[in-house]
């Protein structure tokens, strides 16, 4: 069943919603320049009221910070979102064995083989920063490693998205937004159309 990711949660009834509808993951935000942005202190307290995983979202974080996150249990996985290269993976993974996930922006086919190689746990494909645009998914034909699919998901395009590229999971954020705040119903009708295969 592909696993979907509800990203850039941020209030108490996010979590409480997220809860209900149980999710694989949900999404941390801790890039300052993000209108998700939370601090690490606001995700530990939400993370002790969360009953499904925490993914930390980072933009070219020190190494050791994430780490720190990770083995205080304050998020379980994180995903690597700016420039952060083979070099940064194995320095971070010096400081903790936690699953890492790394973002790519695909906007041409040697993107994609960058994304192939990654050394990380996980990949997701993404076609900017969380701003609800998507790239030409038709470039994932012939993609062969398992991945995230991610960048304008929503409750309107996820099953066919699934039905097609067949993901290994879905990520979305501001696709069960309204005016910027996340929508339980939207969140609701994400997860509806996304479990259909399973």
């Amino acid at each position: 069943m592909t696993k979907i990711k509800l990203c850039g949660l941020r209030r108490a009834e996010d979590i409480e919603a997220a809860n209900l509808l149980k999710p694989d993951y949900i999404g941390f935000v801790f890039y300052k320049k993000s209108k998700r942005y939370i601090s690490f202190e606001q995700a530990r307290i939400l993370k002790s009221m969360l009953k499904v995983k925490a993914v930390g979202v980072f933009v070219d974080e020190n190494p050791k910070v994430v780490a720190d996150l990770l083995e205080k249990g304050i998020i379980d996985l994180a995903q690597l979102h700016g420039s952060e290269d083979e070099a940064y993976i194995r320095d971070l993974r010096k400081l903790t064995d936690k699953p890492l996930i790394k973002a790519f922006q695909i906007k041409t086919a040697e993107d994609l083989k960058k994304a192939e190689a990654s050394s990380a746990d996980m990949i997701l494909l993404d076609a900017g920063t969380g701003d609800g645009v998507s790239f030409d998914w038709n470039m994932l034909k012939s993609f062969n490693r398992p991945y995230f699919l991610a960048g304008g998901m929503s409750p309107e395009n996820v099953r066919p998205a699934i039905e097609k590229f067949h993901p290994y999971g879905v990520d979305v954020s501001s696709g069960i937004e309204t005016d910027g705040v996340k929508d339980v119903e939207k969140m609701r009708a994400f997860m509806t159309n996304a479990r259909f295969d399973g």
